[in-house]
């Protein structure tokens, strides 16, 4: 009989890469198997031009900064978000620190974050959040203008064309950063691989089964390069198979998943290439989303900036699409209702009806009246300078909360099983940005017996790890410095 593997990752994205990082600097003798079935890694959501090609850090994305019924700012998710992304650079630090990720500018670079909105009650909201956010240690150097000649200096596209008399106001953080997750992704599973790590391209898994005598998982699917059939076990399983996490996860059997649906969202932008009008633009600006408009709908116009060379997006624009993945199958969202689910989704679907209306008007939207969006961030755009592309499925996540109504819940979450063999992330933003914090708390729920030894090589990789880095000015100061030092990018 095969030995088993230790850790089974299903799916070749950023998240199973970082976790299979982790596990291979704490346990360099663990086994390791990733079974991707795609020809490649990082071909679906941590692909830079699906939907996981920005980092997240909270520094301009409104959505996180609520205002409250009394007219102040809520900025703990904020916060939260932004924090999980120092983790992330910390590891990414260490791991440049150790050689395994040699040249970090070809997955990270400086791209200034802002904020900018029009209209006086969209500028009284963003002078609030400046105030709200420019003495927290995590947002330092946050500026704030409602000059237009001084916005104009910061995004030169923003302003020509646009009326004199419009209220505007941005907000700007120089040392923000665009993240390439797809080079990441690439870079850390070369990495596993060269550890002694088992890549297996073209194997879609099908199936996950749990012996009761063993303990241990089969995992069965087949090689779609000649259509073999696979079979491997594995004393822990994680699937980070993106939209398809739902089925395998159903698939699996465990009482955890019961009650999960999930919704697919496509999502479109406009790109140029152009190098003059790329030239203009230097930033990621992140605008107000329209009343009534779910978080996922927060237009913004994006520096990308990959293989080197830089593009602009914009959007997003939603679609729609029942697959589950870019590359999955017209069926999935049906193969994905269950007994035990149907309810959630259908009482989901009746409690966000403006997701549902959003995404009717999004899908009868002409060309014309997209580019108009664009129009209200870069007024002197043209319209034959841009050309659509198709990003990848967000899977919305759908549950019952802890009073029992069913939600749709926008964000990440951590599915594990009881006895902590097996887990599964499902949902999007602010997904890959936060993927080290994830996959750090992942590990705590499935290996507690494991964290009193691992606690030392956790607290080299991560040093502010189990603490509130937040709450401390002087940490976070250091933290953000040393981690910009070791990645190249400015503090």
């Amino acid at each position: 009989m095969t030995e088993p593997i230790d850790v089974a990752l299903i799916g070749g994205g950023v998240m199973s890469a970082t976790l299979g990082t982790l596990l291979s600097q704490l346990e360099p003798t663990w086994k390791i198997a990733i079974f991707e079935r795609l020809g490649g890694v990082a071909r679906e959501s941590s692909s830079p031009w699906n939907n996981a090609g920005t980092g997240h850090s909270a520094l301009c994305e409104l959505n996180y900064t609520p205002e409250r019924a009394d007219g102040t700012i809520d900025i703990t998710n904020a916060v939260k978000v932004n924090e999980q992304f120092q983790v992330s650079r910390q590891f990414w630090s260490y791991l440049v620190n150790r050689g395994v990720l040699p040249e970090p500018d070809n997955f990270i670079n400086p791209v200034p974050h802002m904020s900018f909105v029009w209209g006086d009650d969209n500028v009284a909201y963003l002078k609030k959040r400046y105030e709200a956010l420019k003495d927290h240690p995590l947002f330092e150097g946050l500026e704030f203008s409602q000059d237009a000649a001084v916005i104009r200096s910061w995004a030169p596209l923003l302003i020509p064309g646009r009326r004199k008399d419009q209220r505007i106001a941005a907000t700007r953080i120089a040392a923000g950063t665009d993240v390439d997750f797809g080079s990441l992704t690439t870079v850390l599973t070369d990495g596993l691989v060269a550890g002694g790590a088992d890549l297996n391209l073209n194997h879609r898994v099908t199936a996950l089964k749990r012996s009761r005598k063993t303990g241990l998982w089969t995992i069965r699917g087949r090689n779609d390069v000649g259509s073999t059939p696979f079979e491997a076990t594995a004393r822990f399983v994680f699937v980070g198979a993106g939209g398809y996490a739902l089925n395998l996860l159903q698939k699996s059997g465990i009482p955890e998943i019961r009650g999960y649906g999930g919704f697919p969202i496509s999502g479109e932008f406009l790109r140029t290439d152009d190098p003059a009008i790329v030239a203009k633009h230097q930033a990621k600006v992140y605008g107000k989303a329209a009343v009534g408009s779910p978080p996922m709908s927060v237009p913004h116009l994006d520096t990308r900036v990959v293989d080197g060379q830089k593009s602009l997006l914009f959007g997003p624009y939603a679609g729609f699409s029942p697959k589950f993945l870019k590359t999955g199958s017209w069926w999935d969202i049906f193969a994905s209702i269950r007994p035990h689910n149907i309810v959630t989704i259908i009482g989901a679907g009746l409690t966000n009806l403006s997701l549902v209306w959003y995404l009717v008007t999004e899908l009868l939207a002409s060309r014309t009246k997209r580019f108009r969006l664009l129009q209200e961030f870069a007024p002197s755009a043209e319209i034959q300078d841009w050309y659509l592309i198709t990003a990848g499925q967000r899977v919305q996540i759908m549950k019952r909360d802890d009073h029992g109504k069913p939600i749709i819940q926008f964000g990440t979450e951590a599915v594990v099983g009881a006895d902590g063999t097996i887990a599964g992330l499902l949902g999007a933003s602010p997904g890959a940005s936060t993927a080290v914090p994830i996959m750090l708390e992942l590990i705590a729920k499935c290996f507690p017996q494991k964290m009193d030894d691992w606690r030392p090589a956790l607290d080299e990789m991560i040093p502010s790890y189990g603490a509130n880095l937040a709450g401390d000015s002087a940490t976070a100061k250091s933290t953000i410095s040393r981690t910009a030092k070791a990645l190249g990018i400015s503090a």
